[in-house]
């Protein structure tokens, strides 16, 4: 509806007064409450360009609208600069019939276009932990939200599967496991070599402890302690291919990867393709000299190879070390053109933690410097982090959260709380449910939780993770939108919507009109949150229709309506509802349960 309007509007305009408008001129917003109107345009922007009053402006162009639109608009009124147009009932009676069975509604047809969306990165020494849950949860709702918007998405994953972190756990194993495995001692394989990193770290402490104490400065004991001249040996055999560091090296790492598909099936996160850094970090080679024989790097004495940012606010840059080696930013110019090659992408977003700012823009006009057809197509989604209240939940390493931690607690929050909202009702459908089928319940309810929590703020602000928060029944939480499905698909399976059904000549009531408006926005709202690359959008969206059908739900009957045509009218309001609640948290990642 909000299109409509801007185009009955500029199309009012430009007939009126002569002149080329575009909805850029003018903001078209909902109504506020408490004021007659449906949909509201602000003229204030107007009033200066045409140099006529608000009242004049607001009459003239609300005139014409009326004439030139009775089908859509059935009067106006104007107060104090803003002209709010009432839309006829038959438009929402409309939209309504043509939906209500639509399970697609408010999705895109494909627009021919390519978007890869990289996210997750993690590193094969540790279990994915807090911080990989909201880039996953933010990655993967991003993407999908795209796709419903007409894109062809690819979803990307690069693994940081090698360097001195990974040797430090691969040392740890060799000292002090004693053949230990997994399996042999029941720990899923991120944790067990997770567990081992944190070995090493307790042995290198001490031995740094124990050279200092023989007056050793501590920053070359740090350099001088024997398990880490092991591990930097480790990491030089493994760049030679040593055979017994390979093996030992693919071993752990599948170790890792088998516990890490668990974490992601465990929170819905997948990839079309993953990216290994031991695959990857020779890669750029080619463009540093590439980029010397443009004269966009420059080469010192020392052979270091370097580029010079200071004219664009930033500072000197090594692309190439004197030993010939590559750097991060190097590797990450080499996969972005390898992206590009093998995918042909028109838009590249990196979902990276805002501590990586400099890194990405840097990225991004070394790119620009050397002429790369992608650059301008490189886009961060820079999120903020995310911490625990009081630091409540257990941390392996003190500092990290581990994410399957994480999960087992909100699962169990879960069942905590419906437990508890069902007690002393033995005949709710909660307490009908068998074991398993409960258990299916907390499994939806307690991830779903979380996600939603972590995708209803901008992804830009940093955040604070509150577990029993987001789990209550009520306010703004993913389960009280969970309820709200589970509830109208309680009334749907006792009514039955008669075919062929057509509405009669009664006047919707305020609240009917307002949850056909917030539906009919939908298609809106999924268009808005692809151009900002923000789930938060829908989050908040999905939560308004739920607490909309609960004051709805709150003062009209549904199975016993005033007459048979209310209550034919609301059971299409409530299908079409269902089906928009279930597409939104499809979105978010989250699924909603028939039953609560």
């Amino acid at each position: 509806m909000i299109k409509h309007i801007q185009q009955c509007v500029t199309g009012g305009l430009t007939s009126l007064f002569g002149e080329t408008f575009t909805a850029a001129d003018f903001q078209v917003n909902t109504t506020v409450a408490d004021f007659e109107g449906d949909y509201t345009v602000v003229l204030f922007a107007l009033v200066k360009k045409l140099r006529l009053s608000p009242d004049v402006l607001g009459t003239k162009l609300g005139d014409y609208l009326a004439e030139a639109h009775p089908q859509l608009f059935k009067e106006y009124t104007i107060v104090k600069g803003f002209l709010n147009l009432s839309v006829a009932d038959a438009y929402w009676m409309e939209v309504l019939l043509t939906n209500y069975t639509n399970a697609d509604f408010g999705r895109q047809l494909p627009n021919g276009k390519k978007v890869m969306v990289e996210y997750s990165s993690p590193n094969t020494n540790k279990p994915l932990h807090l911080g990989h849950l909201r880039n996953n949860f933010l990655g993967w709702s991003v993407a999908e939200i795209l796709k419903a918007n007409g894109y062809e998405v690819i979803k990307s994953c690069i693994v940081n599967d090698r360097g001195i972190h990974i040797c430090k756990s691969m040392i740890a194993w060799q000292r002090y496991a004693n053949g230990a495995t997994p399996e042999s001692t029941g720990t899923k394989g991120d944790h067990f070599v997770g567990d081992y990193y944190v070995k090493f770290n307790e042995a290198c402490t001490a031995e740094v402890n124990e050279l200092v104490a023989t007056g050793m400065a501590k920053e070359l004991a740090e350099k001088e302690a024997p398990i880490m001249k092991a591990t930097q040996q480790m990491l030089l055999d493994w760049e030679k291919g040593d055979p017994e560091v390979m093996s030992l090296w693919r071993r752990m790492n599948g170790w890792v990867y088998e516990g890490f598909a668990q974490t992601y099936a465990r929170i819905g996160s997948d990839f079309d393709k993953t990216y290994y850094e031991s695959d990857t970090y020779l890669l750029g080679k080619e463009t540093v000299q590439a980029g010397l024989a443009k004269k966009v790097f420059v080469q010192r004495e020392d052979n270091s190879v370097w580029i010079d940012l200071t004219a664009d606010g930033l500072d000197e840059k090594l692309v190439q070390r004197k030993d010939g080696t590559s750097v991060y930013m190097t590797q990450d110019i080499g996969l972005a053109q390898q992206k590009y090659d093998q995918y042909g992408i028109d838009k590249s977003i990196y979902v990276i933690g805002n501590e990586q700012n400099y890194h990405m823009k840097v990225l991004q006009l070394i790119c620009k410097r050397l002429g790369m057809p992608y650059a301008d197509d490189i886009y961060h989604l820079s999120y903020g982090m995310v911490e625990l209240p009081g630091g409540k939940m257990k941390s392996r390493e003190g500092t990290v959260v581990d994410a399957d931690d994480l999960l087992d607690e909100m699962v169990a929050n879960a069942e905590k709380e419906a437990v508890k909202n069902n007690a002393g009702k033995p005949e709710s459908e909660f307490n009908k449910m068998t074991r398993a089928e409960q258990q299916a319940l907390f499994n939806m309810i307690g991830p779903g939780a979380m996600k939603y929590y972590l995708l209803k703020v901008d992804p830009k602000k940093t955040m604070v993770f509150n577990p029993e928060e987001s789990i209550e029944f009520t306010g703004f939480t993913g389960a009280y939108i969970q309820y709200t499905h589970a509830r109208i698909r309680s009334i749907l399976r006792r009514e039955a919507a008669t075919p062929g059904w057509q509405p009669g000549a009664g006047v919707l009531l305020p609240l009917e009109r307002s949850l056909i408006m917030a539906l009919e926005q939908y298609p809106f709202v999924l268009e808005q949150a692809a151009a900002e690359y923000n789930p938060a959008s829908i989050a908040n969206y999905v939560y308004h229709l739920a607490k909309t059908f609960n004051s709805f739900y709150t003062e009209h009957a549904v199975a016993s309506a005033e007459t048979e045509d209310k209550k034919q009218l609301r059971l299409r309001i409530l299908m079409l509802l269902a089906n928009v609640i279930r597409s939104s948290m499809a979105m978010l990642g989250i699924g909603v349960p028939e039953r609560m």
